[in-house]
């Protein structure tokens, strides 16, 4: 009977044509699909581009052997887990430990059983499945640690990593980059008027219009509170400045209807960048453009302030 489980590549390496085709056969219908390789060469190619989750390997190969196969595997830090089982014409100690070193999960004899080996498959998958749902909740856990809960945003952790990124390839090519700081003004007051319920509703339609206006080489995320932080490249000074006026213009035209009334929210911005590029401190971009987010509303807020370094 066929297994309902999804399929798993397995890749085969042996250069006897007839123990690639007995394991073909073997695993065929038991939910395995065999890639074939007669050579270590042939088997590096089909892992390179098939990323297989399971591999049979013989000791002896014409060219890399099976152990050199295993420490490539296991030398891969990004691939997802690859199963491994080595088979061998020797049963000796040495040969088995040899080859668990190299990074096998397991080992087996040749003329090996049939049952043994749909087994020791069926623990491989086994294990690959179980390492693929704690990649799977590993990202999810990251996401969620890089993820602002109330607007679904990048938080600050994230924005500095993506930013130090961008900041070295500024300095590299000598691209412009800024960092632009955006309040919502007044927010306390809708807070302190209409509750927190009707704050929150104006923070995400904020994240949502700023999400839909940054372009994708761009980021935008939440620092905290009424508090936004954006990073932009490839913008001059003069077009960084008409592109968030722009924003602050449409934000500020939105309405939202709280107990009755017609509400509308004006922000305030401050940005702080290099047009060459040069600059390469995070912190230090964010304190400029806190100083000038402070400075715009010190100036009657709803505006722009804007400072170049370098």
């Amino acid at each position: 009977m066929q297994s309902s489980r999804p399929n798993h590549d397995v890749l085969v390496v042996d250069d006897s044509p007839v123990y690639r085709q007995l394991i073909e056969e073997l695993v065929s219908g038991h939910g395995y699909t065999a890639l074939l390789a007669a050579n270590g060469a042939e088997a590096l190619q089909i892992l390179s581009e098939k990323a297989p989750a399971l591999v049979i390997t013989d000791c002896m190969l014409p060219d890399l052997s099976g152990l050199e196969i295993c420490e490539r595997i296991r030398a891969d830090k990004v691939a997802p887990y690859t199963y491994v089982i080595l088979i061998s014409g020797h049963q000796d100690k040495t040969s088995v430990i040899r080859g668990l070193e190299a990074g096998a999960d397991d080992y087996l004899v040749k003329p090996f059983d049939h049952a043994e080996m749909l087994a020791r498959l069926g623990v491989g998958r086994r294990i690959v499945e179980l390492h693929r749902k704690l990649e799977d909740k590993s990202a999810q856990l990251e996401e969620v640690a890089s993820t602002d809960v109330l607007t679904g945003l990048p938080n600050r952790r994230a924005i500095e990593e993506w930013a130090n990124r961008q900041l070295s390839g500024a300095a590299r090519h000598g691209f412009p980059i800024w960092v632009v700081l955006g309040d919502l003004d007044s927010f306390k007051e809708v807070n302190d008027t209409f509750g927190h319920g009707a704050g929150d509703i104006v923070l995400r339609t904020f994240a949502d219009t700023l999400r839909r206006l940054t372009r994708i080489s761009d980021m935008c995320g939440r620092l905290g509170g009424d508090e936004f932080l954006i990073v932009i490249s490839h913008v001059s000074a003069t077009n960084i400045e008409i592109a968030i006026n722009r924003f602050r213009e449409l934000f500020g035209s939105l309405s939202f209807p709280f107990a009755g009334q017609s509400v509308s929210v004006s922000c305030t911005f401050g940005v702080a960048g290099s047009e060459s590029g040069t600059i390469q401190d995070f912190d230090a971009l964010v304190r400029r453009a806190d100083e000038m987010l402070y400075q715009a509303k010190r100036a009657g807020k709803n505006r722009v302030c804007l400072t170049k370094l370098g």
